[in-house]
């Protein structure tokens, strides 16, 4: 049983060459002619074992991605190549008077001004004085942008309904100053005769559904006006905005009533847009005249210029010089100041 036997394996024949294959095994006696082929040594190539390959898979049709339709810009939208100073006032010079030198100061730093004027400022006196007052404001604005020449005129009816009347000047679109046309509230509140004692506090307030503009537009509701705002600064995305001082303020009591309700819509509208809420600035207005004097020398001069070619177009307030203009009475105090308050500064109530 011990003894081993040693056997050579094979003889193959290759390109007519006997090759000994020197394949050696030892079973011991009486093993079984069924013989497992010894197992390769680390030194040895194995050759891989074939397997087959799988079936390819189809390639899965891609489902197009649908192409989002753009949305359509808002008519207020006007481009700018730089900052964007978005003002909205009651009336027709609140701009020149309060918010001065901010207007002036931004347009000389190359940046875009695109003011609202909510209200005609009519006083109860029809579309004509309120023609006049606005060809005031032009040549305000000519005085500021430092060149005069025609102005552009369009309508525009925005998105939220509102419609305005837009001008620009010819070969400058850094500025454009927009009416609305509501009627003047009135110092008293009370709104006048000719345009049914409609007033923007009686629509805040919810007295009247709707306000209709002095030069036969569509009329307005309150919705529908405090989203007009807030589109107009999803359109032009300013860096500032300047408005009143809203109802509720410390600094709002003895304002004109239309200038606290443009500042509280304003609030209302915009303040609600997080990438123009924190440039917001309010400023302060009939009140300011109880406050310190902020404005003197070529500041102050550059601003009654302004307000001196506007009034030329306002029989109300035409003063003929500088002199003149800071002796009107109230005005000439107002003129001598600008109080701008943030947020933080209102003192709301």
């Amino acid at each position: 049983m011990g003894v081993l036997v040693s056997v050579l394996a094979t003889l193959l024949v290759a390109g007519g060459s006997i090759v000994a294959a020197a394949a050696v095994g030892t079973w011991p006696i009486g093993a079984t002619a069924s013989v497992a082929a010894p197992s390769p040594s680390p030194t040895d190539p194995v050759s891989p074992r074939r397997t087959s390959s799988p079936a390819p898979s189809p390639t899965p049709t891609a489902t197009p991605t649908p192409t989002a339709t753009p949305t359509p810009a808002s008519p207020a939208a006007e481009a700018c190549s730089g900052d964007t100073v978005l003002t909205v006032w009651a009336h027709p010079d609140d701009d020149i008077i309060f918010a001065n030198p901010t207007i002036s100061d931004a347009l000389a730093a190359g940046q875009c001004v695109r003011s609202l004027f909510v209200t005609a400022g009519d006083a109860g006196r029809g579309i004509g004085y309120a023609r006049e007052r606005e060809q005031g404001i032009l040549n305000a604005y000519d005085h500021m942008r430092g060149s005069a020449g025609a102005w552009d005129s369009t309508l525009v009816t925005l998105d939220a309904g509102l419609r305005v009347e837009r001008r620009t000047p010819e070969g400058d679109p850094r500025v454009s100053v927009l009416f609305a046309h509501l009627p003047d509230g009135n110092i008293t509140d009370g709104g006048f005769d000719a345009t049914g004692h409609q007033t923007l506090s009686k629509l805040l307030d919810g007295g009247i559904g709707t306000i209709s503009p002095i030069d036969g537009g569509p009329a307005v509701d309150r919705p529908h006006l405090s989203a007009a705002l807030a589109e107009l600064a999803a359109a032009l995305r300013p860096a500032r905005t300047l408005t009143h001082v809203p109802r509720g303020s410390a600094y709002a009591s003895g304002d004109h009533p239309d200038h606290s309700v443009v500042g509280t819509l304003v609030r209302d509208s915009i303040g609600h847009d997080a990438a123009a809420a924190p440039g917001i600035l309010y400023f302060i207005g009939y009140p300011s005249k109880d406050l310190p004097r902020t404005l003197d020398g070529a500041i102050l001069d550059a601003k009654v210029e302004t307000y001196r070619l506007y009034a030329e177009h306002d029989d109300v307030v035409r003063c003929a010089d500088r002199e003149a203009c800071l002796k009107t009475r109230r005005f000439g105090e107002w003129l001598r100041r600008s109080y701008p308050l943030t947020e933080a500064d209102l003192r709301l109530s």
